[in-house]
């Protein structure tokens, strides 16, 4: 499996028969250049500018928007109901949490989230082994969120997004998570890793876009 990090909190995650992009971003709105991708499946949290750009990714793909359990490819991606907000969603709506499992290993996106998790969530966010966070605050998770909800959900591995960056200057910089996680993060240019390949101990990932 590869997973590319194209910025905010768009990523492209390539199994052996299947790739799958994540909440594409507008790269005039968002001030990142995004190469326009192929894709069999999109998945998208919630419908806002820096997240639904479908107009950037090629292909004859699928898209989810929505909870609920979808298979295709040898595939198995689960939409989870959260809030974009601590408030039920009456400041900013809905997200959707998705859970793939590919090629024997499971990520899990968190999409926008902007509360803690509650323990019908957790029961469903279970045996994560990589996990992908929003860590900019304001809109979703700050980091001392993000990191509590990281021991909550115990993942091999952590990909922080959705931090100040590009024209999205009003989010919290990447070091704040890092100094508030107090793990020093492996910066890579792609997450290339097989099931067997996992860390017994959680390592987070700082990827390039």
């Amino acid at each position: 499996m590869e997973i590319v990090y194209l910025g905010h909190s768009e990523f492209k995650i390539s199994g052996k028969n299947i790739n799958v992009v994540t909440d594409p971003l507008n790269p005039s709105e968002v001030g990142i250049t995004a190469p326009k991708i192929e894709a069999d499946v999109v998945t998208i949290s919630h419908d806002h500018f820096d997240h639904n750009f479908l107009a950037g990714v090629k292909g004859e793909y699928l898209c989810f928007d929505t909870p609920g359990e979808y298979e295709i490819k040898g595939a198995e991606i689960q939409g989870i109901p959260s809030f974009h907000d601590n408030t039920g969603g009456k400041e900013r709506g809905l997200n959707t949490i998705f859970v793939y499992e590919i090629d024997g290993i499971k990520i899990c996106h968190l999409g926008d989230l902007g509360h803690d998790l509650t323990p019908e969530q957790l029961d469903k966010i279970d045996g994560i082994d990589i996990l992908l966070i929003p860590v900019g605050g304001k809109y979703t998770l700050d980091s001392k969120l993000a990191a509590k909800i990281i021991s909550e959900i115990s993942p091999k591995i952590v990909i922080p997004m959705h931090f100040k960056a590009g024209k999205m200057t009003d989010l919290e910089p990447l070091d704040n998570f890092l100094k508030e996680l107090g793990i020093d993060p492996k910066k890579i240019d792609k997450l290339k890793i097989q099931k067997k390949d996992l860390p017994e101990e959680l390592e987070v990932y700082q990827l390039s876009y």
